[in-house]
């Protein structure tokens, strides 16, 4: 770990716990090469020169006075605002100290008399920590070269912490302007003759058995901000076998000439040749599943080729990924085929799934996102950080060029909106005002609306809804989307995971009690959790304690101080035993959900218990709930998932222990009844929930929650999956299914159905 004190680390002097000296770029820049990937040498300007430099010039109390006259409503004050703050940044001083160390530095990476290109690149110390669509809030800068010019774009990167973009995301997220730093990453420019992205899980499907790669000629910076079509390469991550290649045409590349970037214009057959070689792909496929491994998470991960050589020049983990939106292909590919083909008027790269209708938006640059409202689909020709304000209010996206791993593809998914990327002409044959359906699925947009379409609708007739005697619930984890989704027929949330929260403070845990800031993990899950409780209330919100693995907690910063490596997370350090055996995180737990039920006075707040091995830990747990006055209650249900063979075998004892419901997790239950994990390639094959012994322990949970007269929900994935499971269930004797959002409706039809079935009979 960099020492905290210093101006200046060295990347093999970082780690990934270092974000608030480096940043989540520098840490991450740091902790790969550590661990031997190809990352071009560098250093950072930590966050310390940052704020000793505002300090030096007494910079704050003006930066804070500006700030607070901005009107966060109106893009042009904003800007105004930004412009005043970034030149009083520029003007400032930089110390004498501080110079010598970056020009030494400098000379130290340089190797020679002469000075190296270098790219130069911001690293805000809120980045990569919550919503990875947002972050790159600052500028890059390439191709620096010479003493001057570097302490220019130094100066230049510490005002590009005020863009605003930036201090507009940092008020829509409640950041502490003055709390929030900027590190600045110097690194050894690579020329690149070829650039892309890479994501080792499908980043539309979510499919975890592939590696997606994108790729252009010359600098990255043309796919990342979606202005050239890419290729598209996917590849199989068991044996590495490249399984698709889509080639787009390039009509223009982007290359060094001296000290600045030209564009160069491709003829079609140079454009149009495959990117990469297949024995690169293959590389950068290894590199990619190597850094997966190596951080427990897919990986979004920033590529380059210079002279034949591949380098990594960013990951981050794909932490925000909606598992949820993909898990019901069939369902989804029904619903999609009630658009009528002879409305079909555009096609494009899909990139975000599902289905929403709405006048179209056309704007040409960002200056125009103010013209943008709620409900509209917006159309441009490629969207950047400066359109996520726009892109926000939207029900949908559709762009001229970029591919699927372009802002507009990823910010669309972080906003569980549908996308449609790499038209080509949507800004020409959209007119503003007409109504459209993008399809964000199959990569369409269509002609008129369909009212068939809710996904990302509000719903007003509430009185079109199906009802059923069988409650249908949403499994949810992001705040952001609780508004939204609550316009929908479901009956409350059945499953709140804990992990998108806590993830979203950063900060394991742990470290905030050691370090004695327990109380802004207690104010931040209270606030996220009160989220939810608002928007369905009076609808019950289920939530479900933490049950991070070790190897996801490492992942947080400060998490290797306090997780230990284990052979097999999954059966390890988890759910109830460690609320017993370390009982610090769950109180805090505790405390958000009596601030939330008291203080805002939401008492549609419910608890669940996950992974439960014993009848004992039951019982320690229910003490623990006890001693911090916490009482089951007609308002305060307490439910226990059901994952492990143990808790199907003995359910009439943990029922006798005093719970209110089961909710039978069909992932979990699945690998361990079977034997088997659906993460591995080798066996999951063997995953299936279908399987004799699975239906068997389905039924027996079931129909003993009904003997005791208990609620007995199913929030796995099988109960919006498969529709004569969902029959059986209902035959059964289920109270309720959790099922993702996308599927709520043909699961509460396919619900109507069988109870009707069932009534006739």
């Amino acid at each position: 770990m960099a020492s905290t004190a210093r101006h200046i680390a060295w990347f093999s002097e970082i780690e990934k716990e270092d974000v608030p000296l480096v940043g989540g770029k520098g840490a991450n820049l740091g902790e790969m090469t550590n661990a031997g990937f190809p990352v071009p040498p560098g250093f950072v300007v930590t966050a310390n020169a940052y704020y000793d430099f505002i300090k030096e010039n007494n910079l704050s109390v003006k930066i804070d006075h500006l700030i607070r006259s901005a009107n966060f409503e109106r893009p042009d004050s904003l800007a105004q605002v930004s412009k005043h703050i970034k030149e009083i940044i520029k003007k400032g001083k930089i110390p004498e100290v501080l110079i010598e160390e970056i020009l030494s530095s400098y000379k130290k990476l340089s190797k020679t008399t002469d000075f190296s290109l270098v790219a130069v690149r911001s690293s805000a110390t809120a980045e990569d920590l919550k919503n990875a669509s947002f972050a790159g809030q600052q500028e890059t800068y390439l191709n620096v070269k010479g003493d001057s010019v570097l302490l220019e774009k130094i100066k230049d990167g510490w005002a590009s912490l005020y863009d605003a973009r930036a201090i507009f995301y940092r008020h829509q997220e409640h950041y502490d302007h003055k709390k929030v730093g900027i590190a600045l990453v110097v690194q050894k420019m690579i020329e690149s003759e070829k650039s892309g992205i890479m994501f080792t899980i499908d980043p539309v499907t979510n499919d975890k058995t592939k590696i997606v790669i994108e790729a252009i000629f010359g600098l990255g910076e043309l796919i990342v901000g979606g202005i050239e079509n890419p290729d598209h390469y996917e590849v199989s991550k068991d044996k590495l076998d490249i399984v698709f290649k889509s080639f787009s045409e390039q009509k223009k590349k982007m290359v060094k000439s001296e000290t600045s970037n030209k564009l160069v214009k491709l003829s079609k057959s140079e454009g149009s040749k495959q990117k990469i070689t297949d024995s690169q792909i293959k590389k950068l496929a290894e590199i990619g599943k190597a850094l997966e491994h190596h951080y427990y998470f897919p990986q979004d991960i920033e590529w380059a080729v210079e002279n034949d050589e591949i380098f990594i020049v960013q990951t981050r983990s794909v932490t925000t990924t909606k598992v949820e939106k993909s898990k019901e292909k069939n369902l989804e590919t029904e619903k999609n085929t009630k658009l009528d083909a002879s409305t079909l008027i555009l096609e494009g790269d899909p990139a975000s799934p599902g289905i929403a209708s709405g006048p179209v938006k056309v704007i040409m640059s960002a200056k125009e996102i103010g013209k943008v409202l709620p409900g509209d689909v917006l159309v441009a020709p490629q969207t950047n950080p400066d359109y996520v304000p726009a892109m926000k209010k939207a029900v949908a996206i559709v762009t001229d060029k970029g591919g699927r791993t372009s802002h507009a593809a990823i910010v669309s998914r972080e906003l569980g909106i549908p996308a449609v990327v790499g038209s080509e002409k949507a800004t020409k044959l959209l007119k503003t005002g007409n109504v459209v359906t993008v399809d964000g699925t199959k990569g369409q947009i269509h002609k008129g609306g369909f009212d068939h379409v809710v996904k990302n609708a509000e719903i007003t007739d509430k009185s079109q809804f199906v009802k059923t005697a069988t409650k249908v619930y949403v499994n949810l984890a992001e705040p952001e989307l609780a508004d939204r989704v609550a316009q929908r027929n479901a009956d409350g949330v059945g499953l709140l995971r804990a992990e998108f929260m806590m993830a979203g403070i950063g900060v394991h845990p742990k470290k905030l009690i050691r370090d004695g800031k327990k109380q802004v993990f207690i104010d931040k899950l209270a606030e996220d959790l009160a989220k939810f409780c608002k928007a369905f209330n009076p609808r019950p919100v289920v939530y479900r304690a933490s049950d991070f693995k070790t190897n996801e907690y490492r992942n947080l910063v400060g998490g290797k101080d306090f997780e230990p490596v284990e052979p097999n997370p999954m059966l390890g350090y988890r759910g109830a035993f460690r609320y017993i055996h370390d009982p610090e995180v769950f109180e805090l737990e505790i405390e958000a959900i009596k601030k939330v039920r008291n203080k805002y006075g939401l008492k549609n707040l419910w608890l669940m218990l996950p992974f439960v091995r014993t009848v004992k830990e039951l019982e320690e747990v229910k003490k623990e709930l006890a001693a911090s006055g916490l009482h089951r209650s007609p308002t305060f249900k307490l439910w226990m998932m059901v994952e492990i063979p143990s808790n199907v075998i003995l359910l009439d004892k943990f029922i006798e222990q005093g719970i209110d419901g089961v909710s039978i997790g069909t992932n979990d239950l699945t690998m361990l009844i079977l034997g088997t994990d659906r993460d591995n390639d080798e066996v999951a094959p063997e995953f299936n929930e279908q399987n004799e012994a699975v239906l068997w322990a389905l039924e027996k949970v079931v129909k003993t929650a009904g003997k005791y007269n208990i609620t007995a929900s199913v929030c796995g994935q099988a109960a919006s999956t498969y529709p004569e499971l969902v029959k059986n269930l209902v035959k059964w004797g289920v109270t309720s299914v959790s099922v993702s959002p996308d599927t709520i409706d043909n699961t509460r039809k396919l619900i109507s159905t069988f109870e009707k079935e069932l009534l006739n009979k």
